[in-house]
């Protein structure tokens, strides 16, 4: 037997008790929810239960309720992950560039993230609730927020902001440490302005990290479902397919219907992620033995 073959036959078998974990942890419940969503299954009744195929997808898929649900999710994806991408590098620059309590500037920035989502969901909403909140006491307004549709978009999508601007400000603060500094020095020399050299230097060296932060929030994003169960429940039409999935699998006890959503979001974060890496035309996999 060759060293290569024998070098390669010990990493499997290094890999094998963590392969193991990953297929129980996550394969096995993915694989019962595939299962699961081909059978008409309503714990309600249970004597009906019998194997309809993908009779399920086509229920949820022509259903209105879906539809508008992913039509929320993405406007709270997009909405929120794109102002956490500019105030997120505004926190890493400044960050970065802080010479004087750079520590302290630090955790002060990481400290939204560190408080538990519930708690910032319960937050936002007491500072927008009509009677009790600051909000309109602050801007002379009567404006009941989380009682009607956009306005309710707006809590929600500002509480994702502050919670998660952090995330993202950390992610690429890391990507900015990355950077030689004698380029930015040398481009200084040359004349190039502050604008210049993040436009033409540190924006493109820090295109892996910017591709990973806003995989990972969007990704994060898209399963929302903390701040828009505690602020509205879903209601004035902000149900997302989170929501959807936890009122089809728990709240109507409807496995085979559940499991059918709980399949379509998760073939909607396969889908995200695959548009993300082919669209910053980062390598899907390495081949030939770790050669792209």
């Amino acid at each position: 037997m060759s060293i290569n073959k024998a070098e390669r036959r010990l990493g499997w078998l290094l890999c094998a008790p963590a392969v193991v974990a990953m297929l129980l942890v996550t394969g096995y419940p993915i694989a019962y929810a595939l299962w699961l969503s081909l059978f008409r299954y309503d714990l309600r009744f249970q004597a009906q239960r019998s194997f309809v195929g993908l009779a399920n997808y086509a229920s949820v898929l022509s259903s209105d309720v879906w539809w508008k649900a992913l039509t929320n999710t993405l406007l709270i994806t997009i909405g929120s992950v794109s102002v956490e991408l500019i105030l997120g590098l505004a926190l890493a620059l400044l960050a970065h560039k802080t010479t004087i309590g750079r520590r302290s500037v630090r955790t002060a920035i990481l400290v939204p993230y560190a408080i538990i989502t519930v708690v910032a969901a319960l937050a936002w909403k007491f500072a927008f609730d009509p009677t009790t909140g600051f909000v309109n006491a602050l801007l002379g307004l009567q404006n009941a927020w989380l009682t009607e549709h956009w306005s309710a978009f707006f809590v929600i999508i500002c509480s994702e902001i502050w919670k998660t601007t952090p995330f993202m400000a950390l992610l690429l603060l890391a990507g900015l440490t990355q950077i030689p500094a004698d380029l930015l020095k040398a481009a200084r020399v040359d004349g190039a302005t502050a604008w210049q050299r993040l436009r033409l230097i540190t924006l493109p060296l820090m295109k892996p990290t910017i591709m990973v932060a806003l995989l990972f929030r969007t990704l994060d994003a898209f399963r929302i479902f903390d701040t828009v169960y505690v602020q509205t429940r879903g209601a004035q039409d902000t149900e997302t397919v989170s929501i959807v999935g936890y009122n089809t699998l728990i709240v109507r006890l409807n496995l085979g219907l559940g499991s059918a959503v709980s399949v379509l979001i998760f073939i909607c974060v396969l889908l995200i992620a695959w548009l993300f890496v082919k669209g910053f035309g980062a390598p899907l996999a390495q081949r030939n033995g770790g050669r792209s």
